[in-house]
């Protein structure tokens, strides 16, 4: 592949890929909004109580709030979004099993 076909495929291949992420999960304003509100309110909450997590937790819950908001935001009915959300969820699960 050439240098110039390659930057000719790269930008298409990135905007095809951007236009079908836009169809499923909706505008990416959208979805940053939601997500940003749904972590705001949980770090408050868990500033005010005085109470940390595990980075594990913290993650999974950053990651499920990423798909609540493309819930929100797009389609909601995509199955995989519920699929991660319950296994970041069973992760910790784990985790917390094995001690």
């Amino acid at each position: 592949m050439t240098e110039q076909s390659t930057g000719s495929t790269q930008p298409d291949a990135l905007a095809n890929t951007l236009s079908e992420r836009g169809s499923r999960y909706g505008a990416f304003k959208g979805h940053a909004e939601v997500s940003q509100e749904l972590k705001e309110v949980v770090w408050r909450a868990l500033l005010l109580r005085e109470k940390s997590l595990e980075p594990d937790q913290s993650e999974a819950l950053e990651m499920i709030m990423h798909k609540i908001g493309r819930i929100i935001n797009g389609d909601a009915n995509y199955l995989d979004n519920w699929v991660d959300i319950a296994g970041y969820a069973m992760l910790v699960h784990d985790r917390l099993l094995r001690g």
